[in-house]
């Protein structure tokens, strides 16, 4: 199996296996999680390196989980005493109980990405030289560049599983992320421009010489763009949003409400709705952990299911939502590989993967020409979401005025306002385009942060409600 922690740290496996088997006598589900996890960062900023950092964490989580109840023990000490004393603790969630461990998950030899040390390789020189080339590109590229921010991070996880029955299941995960920011002034204003790509790959295809100056380009363009931007009008509009990253609002402002959990206890918009129509005809959005070498991607997901692509949205129509193994159990349906957690410190929730709206068959320009007056936005930063209302507030960091169907002045501080399943029923076009984001996604639920992927084509939604700053 891939890189035995068992073994590294000294534990026996039958004797570990009798340990998990006795802690969840009496409950529904459960399993022993043993991580190892190096991390490196590093962020050169100003002129100067301004940090640089290594970690290497371990630990085991031991999970017990009876009915809606779950408990966890963890320790960062992978030893015997420490299992028997996890143990102890977390029996108390079946004690009394009847119950019977579920059946293991399915088993499987796919492997999404390769057994790479990302941390290990380049050496911390090598991507230090890089990161100052990159400073001196962008400070060259034009006399209005007042400052730049580029960072590296990468980490190896190695996960062990092992359940009641003996069964064992293994993951190494590498992951990469490369991101620049650009500040640029011209005239007393100010403004930057980001861009960031990264996947569970080597660096190699990210810091080759003409991907990281065109990911400076990008940052410097998006800069310009924001210098001559004018405040964006308030009121309501038609909207085209560009493909890939703008799929991150499809995340936030739809994709947790189609999460097991919030539909099990109904506090999601979607609870009840299974089999209605929650979205025009032609809308298709699905969470797909299977694609290869993308940051959300999962050969298994942390309790040991194979990841799926899960139709959540068909033709406008629910259809799933996104499972881990005990709310799918309490809502007598089939785990769909989303049980996910942040480190084994955490407890498992169900979580998105990659998360996407597919294709339709309009050309993209064609949606953009139907528009008279609205706006085009093709990135979004920062949003708040109310899982329960589906309410949501975005920004958009580059959105342009659409004038008789043209791409017009570029915007500054405009928000889109709604909520997710009205805007799903609004949608009035669907592009032939779709494109996923370039892999800097995280997602937070709970305290909890994990690595995840958007992607959809360009779409129309029409009378969308614009929060904006012009006066």
């Amino acid at each position: 199996m891939a890189d035995d922690l068992l073994a590294r740290y000294g534990l026996d496996a039958g004797a570990a296996t009798r340990r998990v088997a006795e802690a969840l006598q009496g409950s529904d589900d459960g399993e022993l999680f043993v991580e190892h996890r190096t991390t490196e960062s590093l962020v050169f900023d100003d002129g100067k390196m301004k940090s640089a950092a290594f970690d290497v964490s371990e630990g085991f989580g031991l999970r017990a989980v009876a009915g809606e109840t779950v408990a966890v023990a963890h320790s960062s000490d992978i030893s015997d005493g420490a299992l028997a004393r996890a143990a102890q603790t977390v029996a108390m969630a079946g004690r009394g109980r009847a119950g019977e461990v579920d059946v293991a998950p399915p088993g499987t030899n796919r492997a999404l990405y390769r057994d790479i040390d990302p941390v290990s390789e380049p050496g911390f020189g090598d991507k230090a030289a890089l990161l100052a080339e990159i400073d001196a590109y962008a400070r060259a590229k034009d006399p209005r560049v007042a400052q730049v921010s580029a960072s590296l991070a990468a980490e190896r996880q190695i996960v062990n599983i092992l359940r009641a029955d003996g069964q064992r299941l293994a993951d190494v995960r590498p992951l990469v992320r490369f991101s620049v920011t650009v500040m640029v002034a011209h005239e007393g204003r100010q403004e930057t421009g980001n861009y960031g790509m990264g996947g569970r790959e080597p660096y190699a295809r990210f810091i080759a010489e003409n991907s990281w100056r065109g990911a400076v380009d990008e940052a410097l363009r998006r800069a310009l763009v924001n210098l001559e931007a004018v405040p964006a009008p308030a009121g309501t509009f038609d909207v085209v949003l560009g493909p890939g990253w703008p799929g991150i609002l499809l995340h936030e402002a739809i994709g947790h409400g189609l999460e097991g959990d919030f539909n099990r206890r109904k506090t999601s918009a979607f609870a009840g709705l299974m089999g209605e129509r929650v979205a025009a005809p032609g809308v298709t959005v699905v969470d797909d952990g299977t694609i290869a070498d993308r940051r959300g991607s999962l050969s298994i997901d942390d309790e040991g299911t194979p990841s799926n692509e899960t139709v959540l949205i068909e033709d406008g129509r629910l259809v799933g939502y996104m499972q881990d193994r005990q709310n799918a159990r309490l809502m007598g349906m089939v785990p769909t590989g989303n049980g996910r957690r942040q480190s084994y410190a955490h407890t498992i929730m169900p979580r998105m993967t990659n998360t996407v709206m597919r294709a339709g068959d309009t050309d993209p320009g064609e949606i953009r020409e139907g528009v008279k007056d609205g706006f085009y936005m093709v990135s979004f930063g920062g949003g708040q979401v109310d899982i329960t209302s589906g309410k949501f507030v975005f920004s958009c960091t580059e959105g342009y005025r659409l004038r008789d169907g043209k791409i017009a002045e570029p915007v500054k501080g405009a928000m889109l306002i709604g909520n997710g399943p009205d805007a799903l029923t609004r949608v009035a076009a669907v592009g032939n385009d779709m494109a996923l984001d370039d892999g800097i996604g995280t997602c937070g639920k709970a305290g909890q942060w994990v690595p995840v992927g958007v992607g959809q084509p360009t779409i129309r939604i029409n009378a969308m409600t614009i929060g904006g700053t012009e006066t």
